[in-house]
């Protein structure tokens, strides 16, 4: 099977998340344009409880996995990877069936009791099918990304949002005569139809490419299934928890920001609004350049694993440093351009502006957001996945309790959800570079932070010269596309004036090589 180096398996990862991420932006439009704020707020709403009973299901297996095939790996023990994978299937068949009924039975407790619009009922049920899909999915990607082998994971993102996008549009256009939720409940199908396509790729790729043969020997890999497992949950059950604990968040916010919202005298539909615009036009903007750092997330997992494997440090340190450089690098750009330029990006991409000054607040505080992941990945990598559980609580106990406080004073409203989001951020952020420098001494030096702000700053007054301009020629789409082009070629001779990118990490890159 073939395998790529760190760098190299990033790259490709993130050339997939730049597709998927247009694609993606593409189905957000035609969701929001033709299902309008409310619809969005009934798809949004539904979301995170998909999100929670995925992660249930899962049980943290994917990042257990490609910890631990990337061990198995480095030392040609495919007689463990086959034991693994047996494990993780039966596991994985198992939870899925019970979770999907669980869900089944209680969407409708769920759409009466928890939300303050029971119309979610119909996007709920619609949830269901995706759970056993999403789960198997995970397996494979785990099992890829702990041989290094992020190629068969990228086509199947990619795929995912073709498949989506093509059906989105037309499942809208067809439920929404039958009502605004029947149309959201179109539009979580249209999910299903394109994580069933990616697991169908994934699922060909690893019959063809496998070096293991999972039926055979089958009953006697169950014969081990105890050990397997403990040597699986060991890294599942603290990375479960992690996931479980921000997936239980996202479950919560909806329910606890539209009854915050009530208590100010804020209507249900209205609620449902203001929440669709939080979630539904701003946070996909926040969350754009996470496609990057989720990549190095991906690929830093096993790399660290490895050299665990053989107590070189240094090495580790190496490609933390690296990761959280590289991180930082892709999310300034985002955090100046969504700070300057809101009101303009909200107008072109869903028609209003009326978010902008949430967008403005919180993009400064998600650059913490960016290189949190990486942070998250070396923790559980060195089997550290308790104490990054541990962190996640505290952000989200800290997050929720601010969510009500803040968002049910009058004088906040959905601003104060706003806040809360992005001082857990902050503060989860901050508990896991405690956590890397009380177990192995991690510290970003005082060099690279003034390398950050220098970089951040000059930036930052390249753009409000160039905002000058667009305002000037009245906010015309192809003068801020211009604007944008030449902010990010500045940005680039900045990223190379303060050594962000070193001369090895640019021989990586195919059309590069050729010139240094």
């Amino acid at each position: 099977m073939t395998k790529q180096t760190f760098l190299q398996g990033t790259l490709i990862l993130i050339f997939a998340g730049v597709i998927t991420r247009l694609l993606g932006f593409i189905n957000r439009l035609v969701v929001a344009r033709v299902m309008g704020e409310e619809g969005i707020g009934l798809y949004m709403m539904a979301l995170p409880t998909m999100m929670l009973f995925i992660t249930v299901t899962q049980l943290g297996l994917p990042i257990a996995i490609s910890k631990r095939v990337a061990e198995a790996n480095a030392n040609n023990d495919t007689h463990k990877i086959k034991r693994i994978m047996v494990v993780a299937f039966i596991l994985t068949m198992s939870t899925s069936m019970i979770c999907t009924l669980l869900l089944f039975f209680s969407a409708p407790f769920i759409a009466e009791n928890f939300f303050t619009d029971p119309r979610t009922i119909y996007p709920l049920y619609a949830v269901c099918p995706i759970i056993p899909v999403m789960a198997f999915a995970g397996i494979l990607k785990g099992y890829f990304q702990g041989m290094q082998n992020m190629r068969p994971q990228s086509f199947a993102l990619v795929l995912e949002q073709v498949v989506r996008i093509s059906c989105v549009a037309l499942l809208i256009q067809l439920f929404l005569p039958f009502g605004i939720e029947f149309a959201a409940a179109g539009a979580m199908v249209s999910v299903i139809f394109g994580e069933a396509a990616s697991l169908i790729y994934m699922f060909v790729v690893f019959k063809r490419r496998k070096t293991i043969r999972i039926r055979n020997d089958f009953f006697s890999f169950v014969g081990t299934f105890k050990k397997t497992v403990k040597e699986l949950f060991t890294i599942a059950i603290p990375s479960t928890g992690s996931r479980l604990v921000n997936s239980f968040s996202t479950f919560l916010e909806p329910i606890i920001i539209t009854q915050a919202l009530a208590i100010t005298g804020i209507s249900s539909a209205i609620a449902t609004k203001q929440y669709g615009e939080l979630t539904g036009y701003v946070m996909p903007l926040l969350f754009l350049p996470t496609f990057i750092t989720h990549s190095l997330s991906i690929a830093l997992l096993p790399s660290i694993a490895e050299a665990e494997a053989t107590k070189n440090n240094t090495f580790i340190l190496h490609r933390i440093h690296q990761a959280i450089r590289i991180s930082f690098a892709s999310g300034a750009i985002a955090t100046i351009v969504l700070s300057l330029f809101a009101s303009q990006i909200l107008m072109y991409m869903y028609g209003t502006s009326n978010a902008s000054m949430i967008l403005t607040f919180m993009a400064p505080f998600f650059l913490f957001l960016y290189i949190q992941a990486p942070l998250q990945a070396a923790l559980q990598a060195l089997d550290l996945a308790k104490p990054a559980m541990w962190n996640s609580v505290f952000g989200t106990t800290l997050k929720l309790g601010l969510l009500f406080t803040l968002t049910s004073h009058p004088s906040f409203g959905i601003l104060g959800a706003a806040i809360a989001m992005s001082i857990s951020v902050v503060f989860v952020t901050l508990l896991h570079i405690r956590s890397l420098n009380k177990w192995i001494q991690f510290s970003i030096p005082l060099a690279d932070l003034a390398k950050m702000l220098g970089l951040v700053g000059s930036t930052w007054l390249v753009a409000r010269m160039l905002h000058s301009v667009l305002v000037f020629f009245n906010n015309q789409l192809l003068i801020f596309i211009g604007i944008c082009i030449l902010l990010f070629i500045i940005y680039c001779l900045f990223l190379l004036l303060f050594r962000f990118l070193t001369r090895e990490e640019l021989s990586q890159i195919p059309f590069i090589q050729k010139w240094i």
